[in-house]
């Protein structure tokens, strides 16, 4: 399991950044699928702004269900649908379809098999040309990780050794193993990433 509300604050920092590539990637209707939502924060942000869509939050753990309910309520968006319990690691999803899937700082804080049931079920329930975006921080053969993201990831192998930044090109080749296009990379503030994957 994930931990990644211990996180937030970052992401809520650069969530207009994250909508800007939204808007850019995420198709005009339809509906977007969620995973590891937490707090429900970003995910109201993004409701608000983009009101032709219907975002699905999830999260395996009840507690952030609790939450997200809560901010759905308190920003009254309408375009929300209630939380449900997924683990991305659990094969078959709860959710037979989707017309995009978005993960927010996960896969760095999670076991690496959760990053292979994120990629695997994406692809088993999105159709050809959708969208599949993925936002945190990674390693990228041949470039230099900034300091940061090297005492960070020191940090999260001390919380758990499990966790860790991931090799972007490890993660590209195994959605491109599942059906995936190559990413479209978009660097985004404090040495993160936006990686957007298509369903071929």
């Amino acid at each position: 399991m994930s931990d990644h509300r211990q996180y937030a604050p970052a992401t809520l920092r650069n969530r207009d950044f994250i909508l800007d590539v939204l808007r850019e990637v995420l198709p005009t209707k339809g509906d977007i699928l969620e995973i590891a939502s937490g707090s429900g924060e970003h995910v109201v942000h993004f409701a608000k702004s983009l009101p032709s869509l219907v975002f699905q939050p999830s999260d395996p753990d009840p507690n952030a269900l609790q939450s997200v309910v809560a901010w759905v309520k308190a920003t009254r968006v309408t375009n929300v649908r209630a939380p449900i319990i997924l683990d991305a690691s659990q094969s078959p999803w709860p959710i037979a379809s989707a017309d995009g899937v978005m993960c927010i700082n996960m896969v760095h804080i999670s076991p690496w098999d959760v990053t292979l049931g994120l990629i695997k079920g994406a692809a088993a329930i999105l159709p050809p040309g959708a969208p599949f975006y993925l936002y945190g921080p990674y390693r990228r053969a041949g470039l230099e990780t900034a300091p940061s993201n090297h005492a960070f990831d020191r940090s999260l192998r001390n919380r758990n050794p499990a966790w860790g930044l991931r090799d972007l090109e490890a993660v590209a080749a195994m959605a491109q193993s599942v059906g995936f296009s190559i990413p479209i990379i978009t660097e985004m503030p404090a040495n993160n990433l936006s990686v957007v994957f298509r369903r071929m």
